[in-house]
């Protein structure tokens, strides 16, 4: 791990919303498999890891087999409709200008995050990928992450897992309430204004392990 601290971001609906992409990627599943998957409300969710989602529609002696299916679809399907969040890429240059580096932590998985970052030109410095709530923390850490980025209440437990403040974006499917109430120290209405809030934090007390 390099001595260097790092901001790090969640990636589904914090840094892209990639609500449009999964969107077609679920129809085309439910084209595939025969199994009805309502996009709209999967979408509504996002956070959680893939099977997580795939139990509500599929028995579950059919949750793997339709999880190989949709990570098949996903790169043809999900990667070019997907946008970056509001003020996304400004928060990347943000952290970079503040000298720190960019790590990515996803449920999603890695090699899927690193399609849609590469296709974006959103360069991290590290990606760990399938990994959730507390599952996330360890990441974190081995990763020398400073702060935490997330739309979700899980990606809250993780800082706090972590032992880091929580920045919740409203900008996924969680309110402001339901991300203090899981431990969030900061709350943004979305990414254009965490440069502002970068600028206070890396400066403050909380950096002064730098």
């Amino acid at each position: 791990m390099t001595d260097t601290p790092a901001v790090g971001f969640d990636l589904d609906m914090t840094l892209i919303d990639s609500r449009p992409g999964i969107r077609a990627a679920y129809r085309e599943l439910t084209a595939r498999t025969g199994v009805f998957v309502d996009a709209d409300l999967a979408v509504s969710r996002l956070g959680p890891p893939l099977r997580a989602e795939l139990r509500h529609w599929f028995p579950a002696d059919q949750v793997e087999a339709a999880v190989t299916t949709y990570r098949g679809l996903y790169p043809e399907f999900a990667i070019t409709p997907s946008v970056p969040t509001p003020g996304a890429v400004e928060a990347l240059e943000a952290v970079r200008a503040a000298g720190l580096r960019v790590v990515v932590v996803t449920s999603k998985l890695g090699r899927l995050a690193g399609l849609h970052l590469d296709h974006l030109g959103m360069r991290a410095d590290e990606l760990a990928g399938d990994l959730f709530a507390e599952g996330k923390a360890s990441a974190l850490v081995e990763h020398g992450v400073r702060w935490y980025v997330g739309d979700h209440t899980a990606d809250m437990v993780a800082a706090r897992t972590a032992g880091v403040p929580g920045v919740g974006v409203t900008t996924g499917p969680c309110s402001e309430s339901e991300l203090r109430a899981a431990g969030a120290s900061y709350i943004l209405s979305d990414l254009t204004v965490f440069p502002a809030l970068l600028s206070e934090i890396a400066v403050g007390p909380e950096a002064s392990a730098r």
